[in-house]
């Protein structure tokens, strides 16, 4: 499948990809901000790129079609949230990538119970009950993607809990974690923190291969700290490369 994409500078490949419901416009403050050439694309569904269901190996497939087609020779991997699961997804694909970028790309915040910590499991299960309703009015909102790739996507265990698949990756990987909740109701902020402490828990035990940097933005990192968080891949990049 061709996806739509869009270039930025010069240099060392990058390869940016979006998260669920955005698109390649995501990048234009921070993509300017990398040391090299990014290609931005649209995920198949989203933006202006074509329909297709949602099957990770066709994804990739679209992603490595990309690459060719822009003559990106082993690019370094960037992602937001569910770009950032495609990222570990094409490391592992690709265990020659030079470095992979998850931008709190990790967990469904409505992911199984086990991996929130420090909530009582009564008022836990409440809250996902909650949390749950609020992603189905946000998905039936949504004009791009259609229901075909959210329903499969909010059922994936990729995207449920992508700490399986990093921990397969060999190829430099760091998970820029956000420490600051996205709006919600306020009843709901001890779930947000249960599912941070969660991940804190568990990264070090499931991925010890996993570099992991806390940032204080909230998921919407990309666009609130560009320049951060261009700082940070650029000197995680450049470290790989030095070693």
């Amino acid at each position: 499948m061709k996806l739509t994409a869009r270039e930025y500078g010069s240099g060392q490949p990058f390869l940016l990809l979006h998260g669920l419901g955005g698109d390649m416009s995501a990048w234009e403050t921070l993509a300017p901000h990398l040391n090299g050439r990014a290609v931005a694309v649209d995920l198949r569904g989203h933006g202006q790129s074509p329909d297709g269901p949602w099957d990770w190996e066709a994804v990739l497939d679209d992603l490595d079609e990309t690459a060719v087609h822009f003559g990106l020779d082993n690019p370094v991997v960037v992602g937001h949230s569910l770009g950032g699961i495609l990222a570990g997804t094409w490391a592992v694909r690709h265990p020659e990538c030079p470095a992979a970028i998850s931008l709190d790309g990790h967990r469904s915040a409505t992911t199984d119970p086990a991996n929130y910590a420090g909530l009582p499991e009564e008022q836990l299960h409440a809250d996902l009950d909650r949390l749950n309703d609020v992603f189905t009015t946000q998905e039936q909102m949504l004009t791009r993607p259609d229901r075909s790739i959210t329903s499969v996507l909010r059922t994936a265990p990729e995207f449920l809990d992508a700490l399986p698949v990093f921990a397969k990756v060999t190829t430099p990987f760091l998970l820029v974690l956000a420490t600051r909740n996205l709006p919600v109701p306020p009843g709901l902020l001890p779930l947000m923190d249960a599912h941070r402490a969660g991940l804190r828990r568990d990264l070090p035990v499931v991925c010890p291969n996993v570099h992991v940097h806390e940032i204080d933005a909230t998921h919407g990192m990309v666009v609130e700290r560009p320049a951060e968080v261009a700082a940070v891949v650029n000197q995680f990049v450049s470290n790989r490369r030095n070693a």
